[in-house]
């Protein structure tokens, strides 16, 4: 049997559970230091004095590096805080390192530096930045475009919607901390890095240090969770490297859990006006959908909420306006679904909205608007199959038997709300390499530049490599999170299984190749002569169509050829064609909450989702990255907030006691399945990503199923007891 597909459980798994899985801060290397960074304690200005005196003094000292004696970098850029000026750009802004013998020692003298600060004006007023933002783009998609015309839609419209939805700042806070071990030998660096990109590392620590990018090695086993944060080099990782570099030892730097609010990005925060008109049947006449979000004084990113209104409904005539507004915070960052998460909040809760001008169905509303092309680019979907997702989660759901009118179903003292909402994520791949290699014993190694943060793509390249060449998994060793392999992209865009998966598979394939050529020119072989297209192969063997009792196992034909491995690598390049092919997955989740009347309190009782992502290469695996995803739709809607004290820009609950996310407790029944329909036109196995689509929609429809508890519409997210009052 293929093993694609099957629940294959994690071929990494023992060494999570045992303990025995290295992450970036595990490794023992000899003369190792400690460093901890020293963090501004204002959001402007600049540094007028520092004394460090004292800390030099603390017994087991090796350095302290602040702006004026740390090594100058001919590659720095203005977004990394890496202490080649004395300006400050947001609180807690790394402004010095103390590298010492012990961490105990280097957060001592740490706590010893001293600052005095030259204040400046500060911005960190979000509203009243509103005049002076200005436009920006998203991975090169300009944050504005639209196409019909807005304002004649909404003349022929016969009712509009018109709301601002709001979200707030929010951090990821993965369970490992950042971290980074760097060593140098002569011009070349060695790196240890909690990173979802290892040749984004590798390139740019060889721009910042002026080094070709083969003198920089980067290794990252296991990530043990990123959530986007660890997309991008922050500053900690360039100060542990010129930390390194200054004091002639290996330097190992781990972010404390506040130090990971500020300069390690975060999602920004949403304002979004949107303007729905559509006719008295539910037919859409215009949307208009206005973002503003905060970036930072130092770099801009967009949060590209608007971005899923461009594609969700048939509608002629939609705008989709961002505006980005500078504070002095630190940078804000991709967070798990990003932009696609709180734009598909505004959306879907704004649709919830019309369907109750309308005296709708919500679910019937989504089905008027249905599209099988793409309202932009006028080209069909890859594939699409939302209509299935809409029928099957409905029906295990129970929609049917929903009351219409809010505060109508109770359970108990509780009041009942069911919810619905689409979900959406584009599908993406970018070049990947991988190599396959077949061991002399009958085993093999596949191998890629790729990371492990949880998705599982250890046991995704094992499973694509024995489907292709037909062995056993139990046979494969999956290797990755290193330079020196054949390179991949950034895991993150919920990409990693879209672009690996398919050079994984070419490779094997140009193996399965080769071991038949060899077969065929070997004369002792039963398979001498033997014609490729007649061969098949299957547990270790390979044998004829046309005369399956002429066979050769892989261990053989390796003994007869000097026991030596033989292997292939291959690249693989995204093959769709834009203007052929508009790529997105699609999903339909319904939430069910119970409201207590007397606290207000909202429990999400259970969550039904039925998601259309192509196919499934692990039916284990991919049910955990949906359930995940699920959770953090909750968390959007009901828990994650962070607290900023706007006079001075400080996070003032910094640590995971007052940053809330939900806990076993607090989630309920979730019920996920997948249509399981390939889609080959964006790669050869038929899968599209699926860490990122359960987040999207989840927030709305456990916000509407709070409305149709309580008759109160929240805009503001989260939903707290006191918003409903």
């Amino acid at each position: 049997m293929s093993p694609l597909g099957e629940p294959l459980s994690r071929v990494d798994g023992k060494l999570k559970v045992t303990g025995s899985a290295k992450y970036s801060a595990e490794f023992e290397i000899p003369q190792l230091a400690y460093a901890v960074m020293v963090q501004s304690t204002i959001p402007s200005g600049r540094i007028a004095r520092m004394d460090t005196s004292a800390a030099e003094r603390i017994p087991g000292v090796v350095a302290v590096l602040k702006p004026g004696n740390a090594l100058e970098l001919p590659g720095a850029e203005r977004r990394v805080s890496v202490l080649q000026d004395d300006l400050v750009h947001y609180d807690r802004q790394p402004v010095a390192v103390v590298v010492a013998e012990t961490l105990e020692q280097a957060h001592h003298a740490a706590s010893m530096v001293r600052v005095e600060y030259a204040k400046a004006d500060a911005k960190l007023n979000f509203d009243a930045g509103f005049p002076t933002s200005y436009p920006g783009s998203h991975n090169g998609i300009p944050g504005d475009l639209s196409f019909g015309d807005v304002d004649a839609g909404l003349r022929q419209a016969e009712i509009t919607i018109d709301q601002v939805y709001t979200t707030p700042i929010q951090h990821h806070n993965p369970m490992e901390p950042h971290a980074t071990i760097a060593k140098w030998d002569g011009d070349h660096l060695s790196i240890h890095d909690a990173t979802q990109h290892i040749s984004g590392v590798q390139e740019t620590l060889a721009k910042m240090f002026a080094i070709p990018k083969e003198n920089v090695h980067v290794t990252c086993l296991f990530v043990g969770g990123g959530f986007g944060c660890k997309g991008q080099v922050w500053s900690h990782v360039i100060l542990a490297a010129l930390a390194a570099k200054q004091t002639n030892r290996p330097v190992k730097l781990v972010l404390e859990r506040p130090q990971m609010f500020g300069p390690v990005g975060a999602r920004p925060r949403t304002h979004q006006k949107l303007t729905l008109g559509a006719t008295r049947d539910g037919k859409l006449t215009a949307i208009r959908h206005e973002v503003h979000a905060n970036t930072s004084e130092i770099e801009d990113y967009l949060e590209s909420s608007a971005f899923p209104t461009r594609v969700m409904y048939s509608c002629p005539n939609v705008a989709t306006i961002h505006r980005l507004v500078p504070l002095n915070l630190g940078t804000p960052t991709y967070m798990r679904a990003p932009g696609v998460a709180t734009g598909t909040y505004a959306v879907e809760v704004a649709m919830d909205e019309l369907a109750y001008e309308l005296e709708m169905d919500p679910l019937q509303l989504r089905l008027i608007n249905y599209t099988d092309v793409d309202p932009h680019t006028k080209v069909p979907f890859s594939e699409k199959n939302l209509r299935g997702c809409y029928s099957r989660a409905a029906d295990r759901f129970g929609w049917s038997k929903r009351s219409h009118g809010p505060q109508t179903m109770r359970e108990g003292k509780l009041a009942i709300g069911w919810g619905m909402a689409t979900e959406t994520y584009p599908g993406k791949n970018l070049p990947a390499a991988a190599l396959v290699r077949l061991q002399p014993d009958g085993t093999a190694v596949v191998a890629s530049g790729t990371q492990e943060i949880g998705n599982g793509i250890y046991t995704v390249m094992t499973e694509v490599a024995a489907d292709t060449l037909k062995m056993s998994p139990r046979l494969f060793t999956a290797v990755l999170g290193d330079t020196n392999l054949p390179p991949a992209p950034i895991s993150a865009g919920s990409m990693t299984t879209a672009s690996v998966g398919p050079a994984v598979r070419e490779a094997a394939l140009r193996l399965r190749s080769q071991l038949i050529a060899i077969a065929s020119r070997d004369a002792q072989s039963p398979l001498h002569g033997a014609d490729e297209s007649d061969v098949e192969l299957q547990d270790g063997k390979m044998f004829l169509r046309s005369a399956p009792g002429r066979s050769d196992n892989f261990k053989s034909l390796l003994a007869r050829h000097g026991n030596r491995p033989v292997e292939a690598s291959a690249q693989v390049k995204p093959g769709v064609n834009e203007n052929q092919y508009s790529v997105h997955s699609f999903g339909a989740v319904f939430a069910e909450v119970a409201v207590d009347p007397d606290v207000r309190m909202v429990r999400v009782q259970r969550v039904v989702a039925v998601f259309d992502v192509g196919k499934v290469l692990n039916e284990k695996l991919g049910r955990s990255q949906f359930i995940g995803g699920i959770v953090w739709g909750i968390s959007l809607a009901l828990f994650e907030d962070t607290h900023v004290d706007w006079r001075n820009g400080r996070i003032i609950n910094a640590n995971l006691a007052d940053y809330l996310v939900p806990v076993n407790r607090d989630i309920g029944e979730i019920d996920v399945s997948t249509l399981d329909i390939p889609d080959t036109k964006l790669d050869s196995l038929g899968a599209r990503g699926i860490g990122e689509i359960g987040i999207t929609g989840t927030g709305a429809a456990v916000a509407n199923a709070v409305f149709h508890a309580t008759g109160k519409r929240v805009r503001d997210l989260p939903i707290t007891p006191d918003k409903l009052l």
